[in-house]
C-alpha cells in the first residue's frame, strides 16, 4: 500500500491523472481565467511526464522502437481529435485536415530538427547520424506530404484543390501502406540503419548507466504515456478558445490557431528529441522527428478518407503556391543535410530559418 502511494505521489504519476481529470471537467465549457491558468499549468507538466514515460519505455524496448512508440501515440490521438473536429465542425473545419498535417511537417523536419541539431552541434562540431535510415524517412516523408498535400492542388476531376472520393482512396491506402513498409524496415529488416551512431560512424551501445526498467514498470509507463498524450491533446484543445480570442483580437490569420495547438501538441516530441541530441544520440532525434511527420500523414489521411462518408462539405488538402514552396525547400534542404550523413551548425541555422519563415507566413501570409 506504501509503495502505491509513492507512486501516486510522483509527480510523473501525479500530474497526468490531474490533467485528466481536468480535462474532463473542462471539456465541451469555456472555463474563467484563474481555470484556464491552472489548465496551462497541467498542459506543461503532462509534457513533461510523457516525456519521462516515453524515455522509461524506449530504454526497456530499445531504439528504435522507443522513438516510434512516442511518435505513434502522439499521433494517433492527434489524428482522433482531427477527425471529431471536422465530424462536428461542418464547412469551417474544411481545412483542418490540411492546415495541422502541413504545420506537423514543418515543425517537425524543420523546428525539431534544426533544434536538436543546433543542441548536438553546440556540444561538438558536428552531429553524426546513420544517413541510410534516415534518407529512407526523409524519401518516405517527402512523397507521403506530395501525394497528399500538393497532388489535390492539381487534379481535375473534383473541383478545387480537393480528391475525387476515388482519389482520395487511394493516397489512403497508399499512405497506410508506405508508412507500414517503413515501420517495417524501421523495426525488423533494417533496425541497425536507425541507431545512434558515433562520431566515426560506428554504432553507440545502448546506455548502461541504469538498469532495464522491469516489465511492470515499462507497461505502467505506457499507460501513464497514453493518459499524458490525451491530457495534452485534450487541454491544447480546451485552450483553444483563448488562443482563438488572442490571435482574433492581434489581428492574425485564424491559421495561426492551428499552428500553435500543432506546437503545442508536438512538446512532448520536442522536448524528447532535444534531450537525446543533448546526449549525442542525434539519430533518436531524426528518428522522432520524421516519424512524427510520417505518422501524421500517414495515419491522418486514411483517417479522414473513413471519415469522409460521415462528413459534409468540401475537404480541402491541397497547399497554396507559398506552402507548397516551403514544402519544396523543405525537402530540398532536407537531402543536403542528410547526404553526408553528418550535420554543422551552419545546417541547424537553415532549418531554424526555414521554420521561422514557416512561422512568419502563418502570421502574415
Amino acid at each position: 500500500m506504501i509503495c502505491y502511494m509513492r507512486r501516486f505521489l510522483d509527480w510523473t504519476t501525479a500530474v497526468p491523472v490531474l490533467a485528466l481529470l481536468a480535462l474532463a471537467l473542462t471539456w465541451g465549457r469555456e472555463p474563467p481565467l484563474p481555470v484556464v491558468i491552472l489548465v496551462a499549468v497541467l498542459l506543461a507538466g503532462a509534457v513533461l511526464a510523457a516525456v519521462h514515460h516515453a524515455e522509461v519505455i524506449a530504454h526497456r524496448v530499445g531504439e528504435p522502437f522507443g522513438s516510434l512508440v512516442l511518435a505513434v501515440a502522439v499521433t494517433v490521438i492527434e489524428v482522433a481529435l482531427i477527425v471529431s473536429l471536422m465530424i462536428s465542425g461542418g464547412e469551417k473545419t474544411a481545412t483542418l485536415a490540411r492546415d495541422t498535417v502541413f504545420a506537423a511537417v514543418m515543425i517537425t523536419c524543420n523546428g525539431i530538427v534544426g533544434l536538436s541539431m543546433l543542441t548536438a552541434t553546440l556540444r561538438r562540431r558536428f552531429a553524426a547520424f546513420n544517413a541510410e535510415g534516415t534518407g529512407g524517412a526523409l524519401a518516405t516523408v517527402a512523397t507521403l506530404a506530395t501525394l497528399s498535400l500538393v497532388l489535390p492542388t492539381f487534379t481535375t476531376s473534383a473541383q478545387g484543390p480537393a480528391f475525387s472520393p476515388a482519389q482520395l482512396a487511394f493516397a489512403a491506402v497508399a499512405s497506410l501502406a508506405l508508412y507500414g513498409l517503413f515501420v517495417l524496415t524501421q523495426t525488423v529488416r533494417h533496425r541497425d540503419y536507425f541507431l545512434p551512431v558515433s562520431h566515426d560512424g560506428h554504432a553507440i551501445a545502448p546506455d548502461e548507466h541504469a538498469p532495464r526498467p522491469s516489465g511492470r514498470t515499462t507497461l505502467t509507463s505506457l499507460g501513464l504515456l497514453l493518459v499524458a498524450l490525451v491530457a495534452v491533446v485534450g487541454l491544447a484543445k480546451v485552450e483553444s478558445p483563448v488562443i482563438e480570442a488572442a490571435v482574433s483580437g492581434a489581428g492574425l490569420p485564424h491559421a495561426v490557431v492551428g499552428v500553435v495547438i500543432a506546437l503545442l501538441v508536438l512538446l512532448p516530441e520536442t522536448i524528447a528529441a532535444v534531450r537525446a541530441a543533448r546526449r549525442d544520440h542525434f539519430q533518436i532525434s531524426l528518428n522522432l522527428s520524421l516519424g512524427s511527420a510520417m505518422a501524421s500523414i500517414g495515419l491522418t489521411i486514411p483517417a479522414i478518407a473513413i471519415a469522409s462518408i460521415w462528413l459534409e462539405g468540401p475537404l480541402v488538402l491541397g497547399l497554396g503556391g507559398t506552402h507548397m514552396v516551403l514544402l519544396a525547400l523543405t525537402v530540398g534542404v532536407s537531402t543536403l543535410t542528410v547526404v553526408p550523413g553528418r550535420a554543422t551548425l551552419l545546417q541547424s541555422g537553415v532549418h531554424l530559418v526555414l521554420f521561422a519563415a514557416f512561422l512568419f507566413l502563418a502570421v502574415s501570409p
